[in-house]
């Protein structure tokens, strides 16, 4: 499996008149990881989004291993190509179950095997809405992982840690500084920094290198 590099060039997003991200670089080298922090609605989440074309970029340009990332409803194009952990589970029209979930990652047998270590692999049965923020997290998680281990190359996450107790964060940390590939992780969570290449912070849209 070969990492892909990220590179975001004058990157501006917006919300109606709203500018959520205002001309962001940022370089992320093959293999490397990035935290991003901030404030809330600083523009993190958003910047994540565009990346995996969840939100529409209105100017600049986003790659990832040098191809062009997917743009704006074009999700199902290259998530084979990126692992994404979400922060919070988008409503759907049908009860997803966890096995489900996990299933849909692309190697079910390293999902399941990452579920048992993040310990949700009891939870196979259950639909996503009945779970604790904590046991969603995790179950993104191995998800992704699942993702990863199909041959994803970059990894997204949006706040992984964020309903874990102390034991869960440094867990899920030590988790994503192992994966041999590209990620870019917001979050507030010192032990998630720490565990990063590199921290950069954004505010009011714009990003600048800690």
């Amino acid at each position: 499996m070969t990492a892909a590099a990220i590179k975001f060039s004058g990157v501006t997003c917006r919300y109606g008149r709203r500018t959520a991200v205002d001309g962001v670089d940022l370089d992320v080298a093959a293999g490397e990881h990035v935290a991003l922090t901030g404030a809330n609605g600083s523009g993190k989440t958003t910047l994540l989004r565009a990346a995996l074309g969840l939100h529409p970029v209105t100017s600049g340009s986003i790659t990832v291993g040098g191809r062009p990332a997917a743009t704006h409803g074009e999700w199902a194009r290259r998530r084979r190509d990126v692992a994404w952990v979400p922060q919070r589970l988008a409503p759907g029209r049908f009860p997803l179950l966890v096995d489900e979930l996990l299933d849909s990652g692309g190697n079910p047998v390293a999902a399941r095997t990452a579920a048992t270590r993040l310990d949700v692999a009891g939870l196979g049965g259950r639909p996503l809405h009945t779970l604790s923020g904590g046991q969603l997290q995790r179950v993104f998680l191995a998800r992704a992982l699942g993702a990863v281990a199909a041959g994803a190359r970059a990894l997204f996450a949006d706040e992984p840690t964020a309903a874990l107790d102390f034991h869960g964060q440094e867990q899920v940390a030590a988790l994503l500084a192992a994966l041999p590939v590209t990620v870019v992780v917001v979050s507030h969570d010192r032990a998630m920094s720490r565990a990063c290449d590199r921290v950069a912070e954004m505010a009011a849209g714009k990003l600048r290198l800690v």
